[in-house]
């Protein structure tokens, strides 16, 4: 049976010299007074996307209205009603046919270069399956939100040199775990192959979880220095519902997709890692946050079960070698 990377490869060989179809998908909810920045970068890239999607998902404010009088040449795909993130990004993979989908958060500022250089890899390398950006703070564009997603060996998301000062340690173009879906490019038949971000998991952690399975079946991630673009954390989201998915779904994505070899290999880490945050949020416990982290851990842990049912499906389907998925955990 043909496998998705030969399929492109076939593809690549036969049609070497030309680019890629894109369209830039970008998940909205009452983000009306975050979308003009974000547009108006868009519409300035050296590169013009194929298409340009906005999923409005069940905003109330007057999202159709900006679309309709500032930016006709934006494509709007509207829900009824808000089913969050995960539903409303993979409703705009679903409404498109171009070759690559690039994920953009509404409260993101892409410099002008940024699509040219994501999706520049995808084109002249047939094993990667996805790119990630340079994201970097918006309101202190000298400090990095994400070079890159790592995974830890105690099972733990990280976005490689989060608040640090971009001085120049990731300037350099690597393979790394993962993409932040806040900027992130993606071969659009390897998702739709997938099955596209899982919608049992809501919010967070969606990312990490198709960084898993993109590697487990061999597809790389290449991050993109040059890619660069400036993000507004937590303008659409924050407050206690992070801590509550976070809490949900840590354990969740562990119990999902790490191949057995490495949790035998790496148990007092996990052990070690997640108890050192369960501890750390028993410790605040009167804190908002730290209690909906407590309860997302409790709802993650019912649902260990679903996970493990989840697990016989992905992992048949891994075909990446256990010394080279241990050689992208961070330790």
């Amino acid at each position: 049976m043909t496998s998705p990377t030969d399929e492109i490869e076939q593809r690549s060989q036969s049609q070497r010299d030309e680019r890629f179809s894109v369209a830039i998908v970008i998940p909205t909810y009452n983000g009306a007074h975050l979308l003009p920045v974000c547009l108006d970068a868009v519409a300035g890239q050296t590169r013009a996307p194929e298409e340009t999607i906005v999923v409005d998902d069940g905003s109330t404010d007057d999202t159709p209205g900006l679309l309709a009088q500032r930016y006709p040449w934006v494509r709007l795909v509207r829900r009824d009603c808000n089913r969050g993130f995960v539903a409303a990004v993979n409703l705009g993979i679903a409404s498109t046919r171009c070759d690559v989908v690039v994920l953009l958060n509404n409260d993101t500022e892409p410099e002008s270069g940024w699509l040219a250089a994501l999706v520049a890899p995808l084109e002249r390398d047939p094993t990667i399956g996805s790119c990630a950006s340079k994201l970097l703070l918006f309101d202190r564009r000298d400090h990095l939100h994400s070079a890159g997603d790592g995974y830890t060996v105690g099972g733990v998301p990280v976005n490689r040199g989060a608040w640090t000062r971009d001085d120049g340690r990731y300037d350099r173009s690597e393979f790394v775990f993962g993409a932040c879906a806040g900027a992130a490019a993606y071969r659009r038949e390897l998702l739709c192959a997938l099955g596209g971000f899982d919608e049992w998991l809501v919010s967070y952690l969606e990312d990490t979880d198709l960084s898993w399975r993109l590697q487990l079946q061999g597809h790389r991630c290449r991050y993109v220095p040059e890619a660069r673009v400036y993000h507004q954390i937590s303008a659409t989201g924050g407050g206690i519902r992070p801590s509550y998915f976070c809490g949900r779904n840590f354990p969740l994505v562990l119990a999902s997709d790490v191949p057995a070899p490495l949790l035998r290999k790496y148990w007092r880490a996990i052990l070690r890692e997640q108890g050192s945050i369960l501890l750390e949020a028993m410790r605040h416990a009167r804190e908002p946050a730290a209690r909906a982290r407590l309860r997302g851990f409790v709802a993650g842990l019912v649902q260990v079960p679903a996970a493990l049912r989840r697990r016989a499906r992905i992992q048949r389907t891994r075909r990446a070698g256990i010394d080279y998925l241990d050689a992208l955990l961070t330790r």
